[in-house]
């Protein structure tokens, strides 16, 4: 079946190997998980290795096998380090089984990989993913490593451990003459049909005589003629290991067709082998053999899976399974509905007898007493919070944990802050009692998330039901109930019989089912007796095999030192990595918004100069306590003073707007809940610029659309509705609208949908006008029209209702704006949202009596309220989505519209921009910075390289220069209708700053200034003079004169202190550095200090 599978291939070797360059096979990034309670590492599924898996966990769990292998050394076995080498013999199945055994023992990980060695093996991915017979598999397995092995020490292994013979005998009847014959074996195969177990199988084979007779007479030599005789089998040499495979699969000949044998076939735990040898004159104890592992096949005979119960020999894992045992500060008792006797037990502890209660066994079986007191006692310290040893596995039967209110407050105690993400409770709920809340209780209880919310009076959901703690009261509750049951309990377990004491331990077996390891009972083993998932091979030992104390519970006893070098340096590396991994889980991204970079306008939080320097981006452990992340701002803050207040806030349509103070300096993120990408203001909590800022959402601005009437400058007998974006808080009166636009009196409609029709508006009473905005149902984009009471041409009916006319804004106004004659200047033109504009246009040109040849070269473009032409609109576009409201006016101007790939950009020379100056351009989105630079240039008829460009921020300053001269303008995300200005001067070097310097100059000095200027390398600006008048907020007329005066400008690196910077500037000896405080945000920052880097200044 296998083929050529185990032919050694010396070529195919992975170079993964642990401490020296091997590095563990894992899906994605993240590192393998842990080792889980039971602290033995299981085997990974590769696709179909499932019967690989158990027998090499089978041979693992042999240790005179596994350090038969670990004593042959690198001298022998060679080094995979050399395989290359033309000359070295490397012998790669044994250093990888080595390997493997070695990573099963110290590796701490949840399962381990055998791609290193089925890559020895020479299996291809195909036959990874193809199942086999693992009776096959283990005869196959023995001979490639006896070859392997051919040469060194460990030639013998397989013979000295599992080889046996068996003795063939014919005795005539006639002459009594006996013919022999030996037959060597590694493993039994035994017969399952038509067979009650292990023992009569042995019985049938080596008992039980054949007699030749009749028909079917035996030759005998001596006689030399047909006799009668009797053929009998003999075990005549017992190996240390006794393997049986048993006989599942048969063939029916009336059907043609195989079958699997599902009937019961019993096994003992321990055999006596003495009735089925030839020689039994030694004693019992020479035939004895223990039962040590059960390979299990589960399906039929065409396919299934294999998994394994193995005996832990060695007690390498961690096997607690008789009763409950939880780390709590305080013994804690719970009771089972309806019992009246007791067990306890100290988990985790290997003395024979309780520490708190001498005299008493360790292992009072609940099986003795099935009704229960499960006492669950601590056994740390309070200041040690982390025993391996705590689990919910030890539960004795499913009764015991039916109820889940005890499981989970159990789960939850265990805790430190009784917090838990209730994902996570799901999982460690699995990982307590080995079944998950779908399988045990979603039936009974529902869903985990509904059962916590009915039971509220115990448990206590976030806000956003995503962590779950135990109430106070019930916590405190439970333990004042289990210390009142400590007495009852005491008593009761000092009456149990003294007979208990002469109990012998009991054996550690584990269900090994590929990456999964579980604790199961020594009874469990009879489950296996029959059925689809039933034994399929038996491996006994030989009782009188006595394991060297040092060996218990040792997993690094007789490891090779170079192995054991490689897995301490493979677990150090793995630690490290899940830090990380942790690390990277746990971490989120805060973005702190700076309170002197800010200033409060129009009702909300603005940056002073830019978004980019005003917010920094903060990567933050959520497991942290909020004075800890205080501590880190302080520390990243050195400029900071005084108290420093954090508090969350959002971006609404207004702009920053202030919500909740953080408070409780103790408490984690997670238990504030402060969420991934969350905004955090650093202020003092007052007031910011000196404004004092409203905090809350009662006070949230909103920001609404405002439509009042204005009379134009003809009077025109119908009004015309003005658009004004206005900022109010949510929690002002309605009526407050009047005082905002200084209107004494009116009504007030309001439209909270997007539709502007028939029945979208509603009137608001007088005596609503008290109402706040938020009482009222406003929000961000509602609508509020402002009537003039008295206003007889009024836009609403009485019953409040939109009318359908001229009157109604569901009208543009168009203005002729081609310098051409016309017999009209502007008309109205009737039209809806979905109305396109190149009907518009059309249509504008018509009632101008403008040329027909402008409908091929005009184009339509908004007007803002400054009378300002905006970028044209694409004649394709609907008014909706060209987002132009109703009664807005349009400009009919000459010259094409962009198309989808083109840019309309404004532009202007220097940072002293009036509105309406810029110039116009229209360029592809595709061209670079330094075409665009170019293009711009020619326009403005400049010449030169020494410019740059910047983008125009909303405060109508130069914002962030275009570094990246080579970028496309679409990369940098810019769209039609920004400005661009065109700044003189070369963009410093990567890693560098251009700062501008100037120099403070105290009144009567200027002709100190007029000598020294001629020494130095520094040019006055044109003018060179600034005057105090022209310094924001300047409090007095008194510094008129001139006090500033600009030097120059300084590319100096980012990483610089002040004090190199200042040594770069010639100045007098009682110069000051300042800075233009208009000019750039790093200038205020030449005050703040002399050690300072520069690049760290804001």
């Amino acid at each position: 079946m296998f083929g050529d599978l185990f032919e050694e291939d010396y070529s195919g070797v992975s170079n993964d190997h642990y401490g020296k360059g091997k590095k563990l096979k894992t899906k994605g990034l993240e590192p393998p998980a842990p080792r889980e309670f039971t602290n033995l590492s299981g085997i990974r599924n590769q696709g179909g290795t499932c019967y690989l898996n158990s027998l090499l966990q089978t041979l693992h769990f042999t240790p005179e096998f596994r350090e038969a292998l670990f004593s042959l050394g690198p001298e022998e076995l060679g080094s995979l380090e050399d395989k290359d080498k033309p000359d070295a013999k490397v012998r790669i199945i044994p250093l990888q089984l080595q390997r493997l055994f070695a990573q099963l023992l110290l590796l701490d990980q949840e399962a381990a990989s055998t791609a290193d060695l089925t890559d020895s093996f020479g299996w291809t991915s195909d036959e990874e993913m193809r199942q086999h017979d693992v009776q096959e598999l283990n005869r196959i397995l023995f001979s490639a490593l006896e070859t392997s092995l051919v040469g060194t020490s460990g030639h013998d292994l397989i013979n000295r451990l599992y080889h046996g013979t068996i003795v063939n005998q014919i005795v005539c009847k006639e002459c009594k003459n006996v013919s022999e014959k030996q037959e060597d074996f590694l493993d039994l195969t035994v017969a399952v049909r038509n067979v009650s177990g292990l023992e009569d199988a042995l019985w049938n084979m080596y008992v039980e005589e054949e007699v030749f007779d009749y028909d079917n007479l035996y030759h005998c030599g001596t006689c030399d003629r047909l006799v009668k005789a009797a053929k009998s089998a003999k075990l005549h040499k017992l190996p240390p290991f006794l393997t049986f495979s048993l006989l599942r699969f048969n063939f029916d000949f009336v059907k043609c067709e195989r079958y699997k044998e599902t009937s019961c076939y019993t096994f003992p735990l321990r055999i006596n082998l003495k009735p089925f040898c030839e020689q039994s004159e030694l004693d019992d104890l020479e035939y004895m053999y223990d039962l040590f592992s059960v390979i299990i096949h589960k399906g039929g005979c065409y396919g299934g899976h294999y998994h394994v119960y193995i005996k832990d020999v060695d007690h390498l894992g961690n096997w607690q399974f008789q009763v409950l045992m939880l780390c709590l500060p305080d013994p804690v008792l719970y009771e089972h509905q309806g019992g009246s006797c007791v067990s306890a037990r100290l988990g985790g502890l290997e003395t024979s007898t309780l520490d708190f209660f001498p005299g008493f066994p360790c292992h009072l079986f609940s099986e003795d007493f099935p009704d229960v007191l499960l006492l669950v006692q601590h056994v740390f310290k309070k200041e040690d919070k982390s025993n391996p040893d705590v689990n919910l596995e030890d539960l004795q039967n499913e009764e015991e944990i039916d109820d889940p209110l005890m499981i989970l407050k159990a789960v939850l105690l265990q805790e430190e802050s009784n917090l838990i993400p209730v994902d996570q409770l799901g999982q460690k709920l699995l990982k307590k009692i080995g079944m998950s809340w779908n399988k045990k209780y979603r039936k009974q209880y529902g869903p985990l998330r509904k059962f916590l919310q009915l039971h509220s009076q115990i448990f206590l959901l976030s806000s956003d039901e995503s962590t779950v703690s135990l109430l106070k009261d019930c916590s405190l509750q439970a333990e004042s109930d289990i210390r009142r049951s400590d007495q009852q309990l005491l008593k009761t377990l000092t009456s149990e019989p003294p007979e208990l004491n002469d109990r012998p331990s009991c054996p550690h077996w584990f269900d090994i089912n590929d990456s999964k390891v579980q604790p199961i009972k020594e009874k469990d083993i009879e489950q296996q007796f029959q059925g689809k998932e039933s034994a399929y091979m038996l491996f006994y030992r030989k009782s009188q095999l006595q394991r060297p104390p040092e060996a218990r519970a040792n997993p690094r006893y007789r490891v090779p030192c170079h192995l054991l070098n490689e897995m301490d340096a493979a677990n150090i590396e793995l630690q490290i990595k899940r830090a990380e991994c942790d690390s990277t889980n746990n971490n989120f991204e805060l973005h702190l918004h700076l309170g002197p970079h800010y200033h409060f306008f129009n009702g909300a939080l603005h940056p002073v100069v830019s978004q980019t320097e005003s917010m920094w981006d903060l990567t933050f452990d959520k497991r942290k306590t909020l004075g800890d992340l205080r501590q880190s701002i302080f520390q990243l803050l050195e400029f900071w003073e005084g108290d420093m207040v954090l508090s969350v806030a959002k971006f609404v349509p207004a702009g920053l707007h202030v919500y909740q103070t953080l408070d409780g300096d103790h408490r984690t993120l997670c238990e504030i809940e402060i969420a991934d990408g969350e905004d955090i203001f650093v202020w003092n909590g007052v007031e910011v610029g000196g404004i004092q800022i409203p905090a809350g959402s009662d006070c949230e601005p909103l920001l609404l659309n405002v439509l009042h009437p204005a009379t134009s400058g003809e009077e025109e007998e119908c009004q015309q509705l003005i658009d004004s974006p206005h900022v109010f808080p949510s929690n002002a009166e309605i009526g407050s609208v009047f005082t905002a636009f200084a209107i004494p009196d009116g009504v007030i409609l309001v439209n909270n949908t997007e539709s502007v029709g028939e029945e979208s508006w509603t009137t608001i009473p007088k005596e609503d006008l008290k109402k706040t905005f938020r009482e009222q149902g406003l929000r961000n984009g509602s609508s509020i029209l402002i009537q003039d009471s008295n206003d007889g041409n009024s836009l609403l009916t009485k019953q409040g209702k939109w009318i359908t006319s001229m009157n109604e804004i569901d009208w543009l106004q168009v203005k002729n704006l081609c310098q051409l004659d016309s017999e009209e200047e502007q008309v109205k033109i009737s039209a809806t949202l979905n109305t396109v504009v190149f009907d518009i246009r059309i249509k504008a040109i018509k009632e101008l009596k403008l040329m027909k040849e402008l409908a091929e070269d005009s184009c339509l473009r908004p007007i803002d309220r400054n009378g300002k032409l905006l970028c044209p609109v694409p004649d394709n576009y609907t008014l909706k989505e060209a987002e132009l409201k109703m009664g807005s006016s349009l400009g009919l101007c000459l010259g094409k519209a962009p198309t989808s790939s083109q840019l309309f950009l404004f532009f202007a020379v220097g940072s002293d921009v009036q509105p309406g100056t810029e110039m116009e351009i229209i360029v592809e989105e595709t061209i670079s910075v330094r075409d665009c630079l170019k293009v711009m240039l020619e326009k403005s008829g400049l010449s030169g390289d020494a410019w740059h460009l910047r983008k125009m921020d909303w405060c109508y300053e130069a914002g962030e220069a275009l570094c990246e001269e080579d970028a496309a303008l679409k990369e940098l995300m810019l769209s039609s209708g920004d400005t661009l200005l065109l700044i003189e001067g070369k963009l410093p070097p990567l890693g560098f700053l251009k700062v501008p310097i100037w120099w403070y100059q105290p009144r009567g000095s200027l002709h100190h200034w007029k000598s020294h200027q001629d020494q130095t390398n520094c040019t006055f600006s044109q003018g060179g003079v600034w005057r105090a008048n022209s310094i924001q907020d300047a409090s007095s007329d008194a510094h008129a004169e001139v006090s500033l005066r600009y030097l120059g400008d300084v590319d100096i690196s980012e990483d610089a202190t002040l004090g190199e910077l200042k040594s770069q500037v010639s100045l007098p000896p009682a110069a000051h550095l300042g800075g233009d405080l208009a000019a750039s945000s790093h200038d205020l920052a030449l005050l703040l200090g002399v050690f300072h880097p520069i690049a760290r200044l804001p």
